[in-house]
Formats: C-alpha cells, structure tokens, sequence
C-alpha cells in the first residue's frame, strides 16, 4: 500500500485542514448583455473534494475559469488562502490576477477539452508542469550545472512521484498523441498535480469517457486527494460520481447558486431536482 508521503511533495498549501482555502463572495460575470454569473458565493474547505455541478450553460466553467485568471468577473471577490507563519494569515484577491500568478499561488487546473502537446512524450508534457517552479535563468540552463541542475534533478523528482501516483510507467517515453483517451485525461491530471498545487481545478476529467475509464479517473482523483491531500474543486456531470466522492457540492442554474450542502443534502434539494428534471417532469 502506498505511503501519504506524497502530501509532503505534491501540495503545497499551509492551510489546516477544515478551515477555508477559497473564498467566493457575490460574483457577477457578464458578456456584453448576457450574465454568466450572478452573485455567485460560496466557500472551499481545505482538504475537501468540492463539486460544482448543474444542466448545460448553468456557468460552472466559467466559474472556474474565474478563479484561475482566465476570466475577470465585473464584481465580487474571490479569495485564496495559502497559509502563512505564526499567526498571519497569507490571503490573495485573485479577481484582477494574471492566469500565471495565480498559477504561482498553487492554482493549477486541467480542461474540458484536452490540452497537451501531442507530440510531445508524456514525461516531456509533465515537466512542462513545473514551469512555474523553476527559477533559474537562460545561461545557467544552458550550461546546467550547480543551481540549475540541482533544481532540474528536483524538478524531475516531482515528475517522477506524479508518475508513480498515477500508474503513468509504461507510458512515460510514448508521445501522447500515441495514447488511448483515457490516458491523455489521466496525463493533463498528471500535468497540473506536477504544479504541487494548494488548489486543483478540474473541468469535466471524466467528459467522454466510457464506464471503465471513469471508475478509473474516479480512483485516481480520490488518491490524488487523499494521498496527495489537495484540495479539489470538480466540474463532473455524471451524478453517481459526484455524490460518490464529493465532500460537498455546489449547484449553478443559469448563473445562479441554487444549492450548497453536503451530497446527501443536494440530491433531495427541490430546486436542484427542478433544475435537472424541469418542473413538469418533478
């Protein structure tokens, strides 16, 4: 059975465990006259699986690309804590931040639609995930030796723990356009967990895949929460899934939150019932 050493590697918040990791306080995203999201709030709980659920359009992707930089909501507040020394409390607005600096923060996310470079090996697209972590310059890595090699020969040790968290071996020098589907989704997960994120941004990991692979992605998303410890925020339409492993679930309809409680408390919520099935149907 494998070890939790890989929480001491693999994420990089100082937050306790059970207190806030991210604060979403009345959000509101437009485009020109259509509104995305309308007063959107609420709160991520640090070593929680937190899902974000609801029909087609409801602004869940929206949502998540607001929290990693993509987009910059009109209003509202949205907040990560990364922990600090002693009794001060590191807390960053991320509302008017570039995608890279939260990415520094430890935000990393995978998307709905694949996005590695296909050419590339799978090893290659993972130590492309640490990019955010490498701080030596253009004439130290040309020469690579002392500093830069010390970092590099780190850098790589991260890939490696990720390889071996997600079972990634026999692939590792196969190009991953040269994959099955199920892999490339397991690689992106790879990807953005080599970033040693606070926070992990999950978009539809499951989208496309058959009943096999999903209980696969399934397993490895729990590993990577429970012996990794990252905190997790999921996008994920399939409903046995969700309510299987979330902590707690969030539910959008038409850019608004309709519902916010435990799975159990969710599935039995009318409003949620409603927005799923529609009135006539409930």
């Amino acid at each position: 059975m494998r070890s939790r050493a890989y929480e001491h590697t693999l994420n990089s918040s100082a937050v306790p465990v059970g207190h806030p990791v991210l604060q979403i306080r009345d959000v509101e995203l437009r485009f020109g006259g259509v509104v995305a999201l309308h007063d959107v709030g609420f709160e991520v709980t640090q070593g929680h699986i937190h899902s974000v659920i609801g029909p087609n359009g409801a602004g869940k992707s929206s949502l998540l690309n607001c929290v990693s930089g993509l987009y910059h909501p009109q209003r509202g507040s949205i907040r990560l804590h990364t922990g600090g020394t002693g009794s001060v409390e590191a807390t960053h607005e991320l509302t008017a931040l570039p995608p890279y600096r939260i990415a520094r923060l430890g935000v990393a996310r995978s998307f709905q639609n694949i996005e590695l470079f296909s050419q590339l090996t799978v090893l290659e697209n993972l130590m492309l995930g640490r990019h955010t972590r490498m701080r030596h310059g253009v004439l130290s890595s040309l020469v690579w030796f002392g500093p830069a090699r010390a970092q590099e020969i780190a850098n790589r040790g991260i890939v490696e723990e990720v390889i071996d968290l997600l079972s990634l071996q026999p692939f590792r020098h196969l190009p991953v356009g040269a994959l099955a589907y199920g892999i490339q989704k397991r690689v992106e997960l790879g990807r953005a967990l080599c970033l040693q994120p606070s926070l992990l941004l999950l978009d539809e990991p499951m989208a496309g895949m058959n009943s096999e692979e999903k209980e696969d992605m399934a397993r490895y998303i729990l590993d990577v929460h429970e012996l990794a410890g990252v905190t997790v925020i999921l996008i994920e339409h399939d409903m046995a899934v969700v309510m299987d492993i979330s902590d707690r679930v969030s539910v959008l309809d038409f850019g608004r939150l309709i519902a916010d409680g435990t799975p159990d408390e969710v599935k039995v919520n009318p409003a949620v019932v409603e927005a799923y099935l529609g009135a006539e149907d409930l």
